[in-house]
């Protein structure tokens, strides 16, 4: 499976180690759903947007 290298300060990754823990997760773990969830996020920002676009078209020609 591919993989991806990070790098983080010593206090960065003391910060997510606490958080992991907090989750009662291992750090791999909570570092996928992080970086998971803040793609999702984006892609729904991104259709949120698409849809307030095409809607303001639609309420300007309907009005």
């Amino acid at each position: 499976m591919p993989g991806l290298s990070l790098t983080f300060t010593d206090d960065e990754l003391q910060d997510l180690r606490e958080s992991a823990e907090r989750e009662g997760t291992s750090l791999r773990t909570f570092a996928h759903r992080a970086v998971m969830e803040a793609v999702t996020s984006r892609s729904y920002a991104d259709v949120a947007a698409q849809v307030a676009r095409k809607s303001a078209e639609l309420n300007d020609r309907l009005a």
